[in-house]
């Protein structure tokens, strides 16, 4: 319950508002854009998501089956959600959202396609993800990650995320971000 999640005491940022171009470690031209909508956007999330790995899918998501690609990306592409994704021309490499979870915090999920992984792409995207939520007014940002997961975890910890909770076999991290919105 909102109510009952913690947040750090310290403000995080500010992160750079999309459109962020970069080269990542393997030399490859990425730009990272919010979501615009289009269905040639959301096929190619359809093919990153088909492509993705099934050992990394964590917490059941992203689904495995087209139809539940589909059906998943709908409702996280929707209005009230906050979308980017990192082209590696017209293949999407990477995607991050933020799903509102009550009045005033989002639940950050982030996806790199496996021939992506390990090249900066990760951070670019978390980082441009808040940038664009803070610039939309979003200011309290948390997410779940698998504890055995070191390479995400010390990725958020680098961003400026703060473990705020433990369960068995998952940590809860939650940022605070200084308000970009005009």
């Amino acid at each position: 319950m909102t109510a009952d999640r913690r947040f750090p005491d310290d403000i995080s940022g500010p992160f750079e508002v999309p459109p962020v171009d970069f080269v990542d470690r393997d030399d490859r031209e990425i730009v990272i854009e919010p979501y615009d909508g289009s269905e040639a956007e959301f096929d190619a999330l359809v093919e990153m998501y088909a492509d993705f790995d099934p050992s990394d899918r964590a917490q059941g998501i992203p689904p495995g089956r087209e139809s539940r690609i589909r059906t998943w990306l709908e409702s996280i592409l929707s209005e009230d959600c906050l979308n980017v994704i990192a082209w590696d021309g017209d293949t999407a490499a990477g995607h991050s959202t933020l799903v509102p979870d009550g009045d005033e915090d989002c639940e950050l999920a982030i996806f790199v396609l496996q021939p992506y992984q390990e090249a900066g792409i990760g951070t670019h995207l978390i980082e441009s993800l808040l940038g664009y939520g803070a610039s939309h007014g979003i200011t309290k940002v948390w997410l779940t990650v698998e504890r055995w997961n070191h390479a995400a975890v010390a990725l958020y910890k680098k961003v400026g995320f703060e473990t705020t909770g433990a369960e068995s076999f998952e940590l809860e991290m939650a940022i605070q971000l200084a308000d970009q919105s005009d």
